[in-house]
């Protein structure tokens, strides 16, 4: 069964970025319940930033899971991806990704590489692929002994050179040993880079293991033009039972942005 999801930053160097709820957890949590969400999907700058202890209690207070976690703040604060050309900073990036891994996982939820993957040197994107490739394997196998999927998610083209759509994406975990690795079907980069949204989805069902919810203008879906009854009616097709988690930007305001999300929400996946 699918979830629906809402996404919550609490790292104040990407305030600027697409995500519904700010700043203060308990009280965007509050919100997402009162509104009838099932998750959230949480940004923080690390995987000690908040108390796991405080986050359970409220986790069960409001009736919540916690669906996904981020690791973008890697590279946001720390200037880490898994392509930098210094071994160094690349094993502090796998640290890094490994210590959100078991974060999340005691939760039961997803972690998301998204920024983190970096990008390819230029005229050297061979040498990036294998630096990529070494990084999701290690970080695959680790995703094997924690029982909880790894999520790789493809960029729009302005966002990173590596892989911009799911194929390109699917193409390069199939070459892979591990088998603990799966697709973010990012709705606003898909809307950029695939030609048909949701014969991509068709196409690459299984391996989608998150979804992230945006319309085409990064507003929250009803927003722009983005065809989402095509697109929901695919992931239905593929019988999708992840969440669907609004990473959209908080517009007009963050309620009226997660109550617009829950209204698409019920439209198009409670039907």
């Amino acid at each position: 069964m699918m979830q629906s999801c809402v996404t919550i930053a609490l790292v104040p160097q990407i305030k600027s970025g697409p995500w519904i709820f700010w700043e203060d957890l308990e009280a965007s949590m509050a919100q997402a319940s009162k509104l009838g969400f099932d998750a959230i999907e949480l940004f923080t700058a690390d995987a000690t930033s908040i108390d796991m202890g405080q986050l359970e209690e409220l986790l069960s207070k409001y009736a919540l899971k916690l669906a996904a976690v981020g690791s973008g703040a890697g590279k946001v604060i720390q200037g880490l991806t898994l392509t930098d050309p210094n071994p160094d900073i690349r094993a502090q990036a796998i640290q890094f990704i490994q210590s959100m891994m078991d974060f999340g996982a005691y939760f039961g939820a997803v972690t998301i590489i998204g920024s983190m993957q970096g990008n390819a040197l230029p005229d050297r994107r061979e040498e990036s692929l294998a630096y990529l490739k070494e990084g999701l394997e290690y970080l695959g196998k680790h995703a094997e002994r924690i029982g909880v999927p790894l999520i790789y998610e493809p960029l729009n083209r302005y966002e990173t050179n590596l892989f911009n759509t799911l194929d390109a994406a699917r193409i390069f975990l199939q070459g892979l040993s591990t088998q603990h690795i799966r697709l973010l079907a990012d709705l606003f980069h898909m809307n950029i880079e695939e030609v048909d949204m949701a014969q991509s989805i068709r196409e690459n069902g299984p391996w989608i293991g998150h979804v992230h919810l945006a319309d085409s203008n990064r507003r929250p879906m009803g927003m722009g033009h983005t065809l989402m009854k095509e697109i929901a009616d695919a992931l239905k097709q593929v019988d999708y039972q992840g969440a669907i988690s609004a990473e959209a930007f908080p517009w007009p305001n963050p309620l009226e942005a997660a109550k617009q999300t829950m209204l698409a929400y019920n439209q198009y996946f409670t039907i």
